[in-house]
C-alpha cells in the first residue's frame, strides 16, 4: 500500500482535478492528438507481448484441466473467468486510476460464492467440502494475486511515464496478460494443495476467517489517501457486477469443457477472453482520458454530444477515438493467428489447426471485440453523461462483457465445427 500511495503521487500529481488523471500528451497549443501509427506502434508491442503471456495461460489451463481437483470440483472452472476477469478488472483499473488491492479478498470471496451457487443450481446438490475448498482457493488466489500484480503495476506505469510512452496504451494489456498468467497459475496451484488436505475440515474455514479478518486493516491503510478511499466507497458495484457476468461465462466453460470434443476449449479461452479484453479496456481507458482533458463529468464536449452514437460512428469518422478503434479492429486478425500459430509450435490444446477451426474462430474473435468497441463507445457516453468516472465503471463491466462473449462464441465455434465434421464437409 505505501508503494501504491507513491506512485499516486507521482503519477497524479499537480492533476488533482478531474478525477486524479495522468496527463495527455500535450503541445504548446494544447492537446496533440495521436495518429493511427502512433496509436499502432504504442499499442502493437504490450498487444503482442501480453497475447503471448495470454498463450502461456493457454497452455497451463490446458495441463490443469487434467488435474485432480478440476475433475472432482468442475465448479473450479467458473472460478477461473471469474479470478481471471478479477484481477483484469481491479489491475487494469489501477493501470489507468491506481486503485487498491483491498477489494480483491472480498470480491474474490463472492466469487467462490457465485461458483458454489451455480454448481449447486446444475447439479442439485452442494458438497460442502467442495465449497470449502473454492472458497479458500478463491480468496487465497485473489489476495496473493493482487499484491504481487499491484506491485509490478506501479513499475509498469512509473516507467512508461518516465519512457515518455501514453499509459493507456501500453499498462492496461500488461496487467491482463499477467493477471491471467499469474492468477491461473495461482488457483491451479492453490486449489490443488486445498483439494489435498480437503480432510482438514477447518483448515478452510481458517484460511477464509484470516484473509477477512485482515480486510478492516487494509481499509484502514486504504482510506488514508483520498482518491483510494474514493475507489473503495465506489467501486465495488461495477467489480462485483462484473464478477457475476464472468461467472456466468465460467459456468459456460465448466459444462462445455468437460466434454469430450469441447476440452481443447481450455486453451483457447484465456487468449480470446484476453485479447477482447485488452483492446476493449484500452479504448475505453483512451475515450476516458480524452473525455477527462476536453470536459467535465455530465458534459460532453461538442464532437462527442450525440446521445446515441452507431456502429459507423464508433469505427469510420475522422474521431480521435474512431481513429483508435479501427488500429484496435485491425490488431485482432493478424494477432489471433500469432497466438494460434504458437499454441501451434507448442503442442497446446486437443483441437486440430484446420482452416475451418481458424475462420470460425477469427469470426468469433473479431465478433466479440466488435460488440466490445461498439458497447464502449456507448457506456463512456452514458457513464460520462451522468457524471460518473468510465475509469471506475466501464472497464470491470467490459472485461466481463469480454469474458462472456469470448466464451460464448468459443463455445459456438466448437459446435459449429462439430457440425460440419459430423455432415463430412470439414477440412
Amino acid at each position: 500500500m505505501v508503494v501504491t500511495h507513491l506512485a499516486l503521487e507521482l503519477c497524479f500529481q499537480g492533476n488533482k482535478l478531474r478525477g486524479f488523471r495522468c496527463k495527455l500528451t500535450r503541445s504548446a497549443h494544447g492537446f496533440l492528438p495521436e495518429s493511427f501509427w502512433i496509436i499502432a506502434a504504442q499499442v502493437l508491442l504490450p498487444y503482442l507481448m501480453s497475447g503471448l503471456g495470454m498463450v502461456a495461460a493457454g497452455i497451463v489451463m490446458d495441463i490443469v484441466q487434467h488435474w485432480e481437483v478440476f475433475k472432482e470440483i468442475s465448479e473450479v472452472f467458473i472460478l477461473v473467468p471469474a479470478l481471471v476477469g478479477l484481477k483484469g478488472n481491479l489491475e487494469m483499473t489501477l493501470a489507468s486510476r491506481l486503485s487498491t488491492a483491498v477489494q480483491a479478498t472480498v470480491v474474490g470471496f463472492l466469487a467462490a460464492v457465485a461458483a458454489v451457487g451455480l454448481g449447486g443450481l446444475t447439479r442439485g446438490r452442494v458438497d460442502v467440502i467442495h465449497a470449502g475448498v473454492l472458497c479458500a482457493s478463491s480468496v487465497t488466489t485473489a489476495f496473493i494475486a493482487a499484491l504481487s500484480l499491484g506491485l509490478v503495476m506501479v513499475a509498469v506505469i512509473i516507467g512508461s511515464r518516465k519512457a515518455g510512452i501514453n499509459p493507456d496504451n501500453v499498462a492496461t494489456p500488461i496487467a491482463a496478460s499477467l493477471g491471467d498468467l499469474i492468477t491461473l497459475s495461482l488457483l491451479a496451484g492453490v486449489s490443488s494443495l486445498f483439494f489435498y488436505y480437503r480432510d482438514m475440515w477447518y483448515l478452510p474455514i481458517v484460511v477464509c476467517g484470516f484473509f477477512l479478518f485482515l480486510i478492516p486493516a487494509w481499509v484502514i491503510v486504504a482510506s488514508r489517501s483520498p482518491p483510494i478511499r474514493e475507489v473503495l466507497k465506489s467501486g465495488w458495484q461495477p467489480v462485483i457486477l462484473a464478477m457475476s457476468i464472468s461467472s456466468i461465462g465460467g459456468l459456460i466453460l465448466d459444462k462445455t469443457v468437460s466434454k469430450p470434443n469441447f476440452e481443447g476449449m481450455a486453451v483457447f479461452t484465456p487468449v480470446i477472453n484476453g485479447v477482447g479484453g485488452n483492446l476493449v479496456a484500452i479504448q475505453a481507458s483512451r475515450m476516458s482520458t480524452y473525455l477527462h482533458y476536453w470536459s467535465v463529468p455530465g458534459a460532453l464536449p461538442f464532437k462527442m454530444s450525440t446521445n446515441c452514437p452507431g456502429p459507423c460512428a464508433t469505427f469510420c469518422s475522422s474521431d480521435v477515438n474512431s481513429k483508435s478503434a479501427r488500429v484496435l479492429v485491425t490488431l485482432v486478425v493478424p494477432g489471433h493467428i500469432l497466438f494460434l500459430y504458437t499454441i501451434h509450435l507448442l503442442q497446446g490444446g486437443h483441437t486440430a489447426m484446420t482452416p475451418t477451426f481458424i475462420v470460425c474462430y477469427l469470426f468469433a474473435a473479431l465478433f466479440q471485440v466488435g460488440i466490445l468497441l461498439y458497447v464502449a463507445s456507448l457506456m463512456v457516453h452514458w457513464l460520462w453523461r451522468r457524471g460518473l468516472d468510465p475509469d471506475n465503471y466501464s472497464i470491470p463491466y467490459l472485461t466481463a462483457l469480454g469474458d462472456l462473449l469470448g466464451t460464448g462464441f468459443l463455445a459456438l465455434s466448437f459446435s459449429m465445427i462439430l457440425m460440419v465434421s459430423s455432415s463430412g464437409t470439414g477440412d
